[in-house]
């Protein structure tokens, strides 16, 4: 459990605002919060799971497109519940202004559940895979659809939510 404390902990302390760029320019590298995520789910994996998640836009690694999330999800179900962190780098393949804005991504999350000593594995470092779209509603805000791949494609989610956006 201190474990995932000082996993958590570590996404949160972030430097706010931290900005390296173009003189004049878009930064190419920004380090901040530009929006957040809350999304419910399935897990498919058989363990016929309720999940919950929220998601943080923690910046840009290299211009808008390429972008740092972190985030946690909650699975209900199946006698246990289950606890993941995620820290991932999405790339958007469209910025954005666009109405829809697909997107891929990767990274790793850590795993924990219920009574984690007496299960082996647990916790675990999980590499994870992201594919999803945004349906933008208003200017600042967009419907989400996301497959979510956890375990190296041994656990599959799906989420639908709504999240912030950056704008026009």
């Amino acid at each position: 459990m201190r474990l995932l404390l000082a996993v958590a902990l570590l996404l949160w302390a972030a430097p706010v605002g931290a900005q390296v760029g173009d003189a004049g320019g878009t930064p190419k590298f920004r380090v901040g919060l530009f929006g957040f995520a809350a999304s419910g789910g399935i897990d498919f994996s058989g363990d016929d799971q309720v999940v919950f998640g929220a998601t943080f836009d923690l910046g840009d690694l290299y211009g808008q497109r390429l972008r740092m999330r972190a985030g946690g999800e909650l699975g209900i179900g199946s006698g246990y519940d289950t606890y993941v962190f995620n820290a991932e780098i999405l790339f958007r393949f469209l910025p954005d202004t666009m109405v829809a804005v697909p997107y891929i991504g990767g990274g790793v999350g850590l795993y924990s559940q219920e009574a984690c000593d007496s299960v082996t594995g647990c916790p675990g470092l999980w590499l994870q895979f992201a594919l999803g779209f945004e349906l933008r509603i208003r200017d600042y805000m967009a419907w989400f659809m996301e497959y979510h791949a956890e375990d190296a494609f041994r656990r599959n989610r799906i989420f639908i939510g709504l999240t912030t956006r950056r704008g026009r």
